[in-house]
C-alpha cells in the first residue's frame, strides 16, 4: 500500500484522535511553529536537520511524466520548510537527472545537503560514476558520498578521500539496507575512518539497535536511517487505526510522524530519510522533527503499543 492510499483509508478513523491519524490542517499549521531540530555531524560539528528525504523509486520517472511537476514542488516545499539532506544514487533510475533538473528550475542548491553513492566495482568505474552523478545533478560538489551496500568498499573509499582532498566531496560514508550485511558493515566501521553510515531501521525492524547504532556512537559517526516505514509495512498495519492518545504527548499528529519520532528518539540517529514524492508528505515528515521527541520510557511505550497492535 502506498502512503497516499493509506491516508485515504485512514480518513475514516481520523475523528478518533482530533485530526491525528493522517496528514491534515493540524500538521500544516504546526509547520511554522518551530524550527526542525538539527543534530551535529560528529566529525565536524556541523548541524543538519533530523528529517531528510530519500529518492529511491519515486524519483525514477521521466521529466515529461505528469507527476514530475509534483516532484519539483516536493523538493521546493522540503527546502522551504526546514529540510536539507536529500539522498539519492545512480542506481535509482533517473533520480539524479531529475534532481539536476529540479535544481535548474528552482535553484536553491545551496540550501540542500546532497548525498549520493558509488554503486560499482573497480576504481575507474567508481570515478566515472561520481563524475556522471555530478554532471546529472548539475553540481560541482557533493556534501556526502557513500559506498552503496558496501560494494568494493576499500577501493571506493580511497576515491572518496581523494575527492575530499580536492574539495569536491565533504563527507564519506557507507550504506546498507540489509541486516544480513551487519557483520561486515561493523568490521568496516571499525577499520575505516567514516563521517557517516546509512542503515535500515524501523519501529518493526530494530536489529540495528543491537550493534550498529552503539558502534556508531562509540566511533563518532553520523547515522542516516533508510526504510523508516519498513517498505510500507508500518502503514499497512496502521491502516484504519487512530493514533494512540499518548501520541499527543510527543506532539505527534500522523502515523508517519509516530514512526519517524520513534527513530529520532535513539541517541545515535542523526537524520531519517523517508522517501518523499508529494509536498504535503514532505511537510508532514518535517513536522516529526518539531516538538517533543520521545524519551526512553516513551520509546518503550511505543514499542509495546506497536507490538500489541492487531
Amino acid at each position: 500500500m502506498t502512503r497516499a492510499q493509506f491516508l485515504k483509508l485512514a480518513a475514516g478513523a481520523a475523528g478518533a484522535f482530533a485530526a491525528g491519524s493522517l496528514f491534515g490542517p493540524a500538521s500544516l499549521a504546526f509547520a511554522a511553529d518551530a524550527p526542525v531540530e538539527r543534530r551535529p555531524i560528529p566529525s565536524s560539528g556541523e548541524l543538519i536537520p533530523v528529517i531528510g528525504m530519500g529518492t529511491a523509486v519515486v524519483y525514477e520517472i521521466d521529466t515529461g511524466d505528469a507527476r514530475f511537476p509534483v516532484l519539483v514542488e516536493t523538493v521546493r516545499a522540503f527546502l522551504a520548510n526546514g529540510g536539507a539532506l536529500i539522498d539519492t544514487s545512480p542506481t535509482y533510475g533517473r533520480a539524479e537527472k531529475n534532481l539536476g533538473e529540479i535544481f535548474r528550475r528552482i535553484g536553491q542548491r545551496d540550501k540542500a545537503f546532497l548525498a549520493t553513492k558509488i554503486s560499482t566495482t573497480g576504481e575507474r568505474a567508481g570515478i566515472d560514476s561520481v563524475a556522471a552523478s555530478m554532471r546529472d545533478m548539475a553540481t560541482d560538489r557533493l556534501d556526502l558520498l557513500q559506498v552503496h551496500n558496501i560494494r568494493d568498499t576499500a577501493t571506493h573509499l580511497r576515491t572518496i578521500r581523494r575527492l575530499k582532498d580536492e574539495g569536491k566531496v565533504r563527507y564519506a560514508g557507507i550504506t546498507t539496507s540489509f541486516d544480513r550485511s551487519y557483520d561486515e558493515f561493523e568490521r568496516i566501521m571499525r577499520r575505516e575512518k567514516l563521517d557517516f553510515i546509512q542503515i535500515d531501521y524501523a519501529l518493526d525492524n530494530r536489529n540495528a539497535e543491537e550493534r550498529i547504532l552503539p558502534a556508531a556512537r562509540e566511533l563518532g559517526m553520523a547515522v542516516l536511517i533508510n526504510l523508516p516505514f519498513g517498505r510500507g509495512r508500518l502503514f499497512n498495519k496502521a491502516r484504519g487505526k487512530p493514533l494512540p492518545p499518548f501520541a499527543a504527548d510527543i506532539d505527534c499528529t500522523s502515523w508517519a510522524q509516530f514512526f519517524l519520532k520513534f527513530l529520532l528518539a535513539h541517541p545515535a540517529v542523526t537524520t531519517v530519510i523517508p522517501g518523499t514524492d508529494r509536498p504535503e508528505f514532505a511537510i508532514d515528515n518535517l513536522n516529526a522533527g518539531r516538538g517533543r521527541i520521545p524519551d526512553a520510557r516513551m520509546r518503550e511505550t511505543m514499542i509495546r503499543y506497536w507490538d500489541e497492535l492487531g
